[in-house]
């Protein structure tokens, strides 16, 4: 029998989505000019600084324009620009891989130092130590790096339970309402996708799932913001899940 994978999301799904906009994200906006000030004399050496810095020099949109005129005429050194053009992002809400790597570092600070603690739905921890325990490959696709993904679930409320997962896939990946990129998540699980169940609060990467194959569940929790699972079977606990995976062992 072909082992059987479960692919996760985590916003909305393993984790309530009030605590990526009300604590995350503003944690990270309120601690970007710092973060971006304090490394900049050694960016050379900072991946997530220069990814962010080519991501900000190849965008001809009009705000990335604006800015790196302004440098050219000397109003703004660089690095302010590229704080300016980050909260830019921020605030139009674009999911930009080189962004979610400094949240990422960002967070980290704020993990080690105290100041952040991870929250996770009730069941969760529960329910990822048991599918561990009978033998499910435990995977994650977020938006978010994978830095980030495995600082939330080294920082969780109930312990560390980043060695339950096998795999970890963000937007490097490809986007999550693109079917290309759950056939790619297949090929690097070495399986077939039809072997993967991937459980998700946004019905266009459930679509996108299940048209490369996987098997698909829709996560439906107070404060999500897509109410709409179409025709995916929905769960309002991960609880509920365990019921549909029993069926497949």
């Amino acid at each position: 029998m072909n082992q059987q994978h479960l692919l996760l999301d985590i916003e909305g799904t393993t984790c309530p989505v009030s605590f990526v906009s009300d604590i995350l994200f503003p944690f990270a906006k309120r601690e970007l000019t710092s973060y971006i000030k304090k490394h900049w004399n050694k960016s050379t050496e900072n991946k997530a600084i220069q990814e962010a810095t080519a991501e900000w020099k190849n965008d001809q949109s009009p705000e990335s324009s604006r800015l790196k005129k302004q440098i050219d005429e000397q109003q703004i050194n660089e690095s302010d620009g590229l704080i300016q053009y980050l909260k830019h992002l921020i605030s139009i809400d674009k999911k930009s891989t080189a962004l979610k790597n400094i949240q990422g570092k960002i967070w980290e600070y704020g993990y080690i130092n105290g100041e952040l603690k991870s929250q996770l739905f009730p069941e969760t921890a529960e329910c990822l130590r048991q599918w561990h325990e009978q033998g499910w490959a435990l995977s994650v696709y977020s938006s978010g790096s994978i830095q980030a993904q495995q600082l939330l679930y080294r920082h969780s409320p109930a312990g560390n339970l980043e060695n339950l997962f096998s795999h970890w896939f963000d937007t490097r990946t490809g986007p999550k309402k693109s079917t290309e990129s759950y056939t790619t998540i297949a090929k690097h699980l070495h399986t077939s996708p039809n072997n993967v169940w991937f459980v998700s609060d946004n019905g266009a990467e459930c679509d996108a799932a299940r048209s490369a194959g996987m098997q698909t569940l829709f996560s439906l929790r107070d404060g999500n913001p897509d109410r709409n699972p179409r025709d995916h079977m929905v769960i309002e606990s991960l609880r509920e899940a365990s019921t549909y995976l029993a069926a497949e062992q």
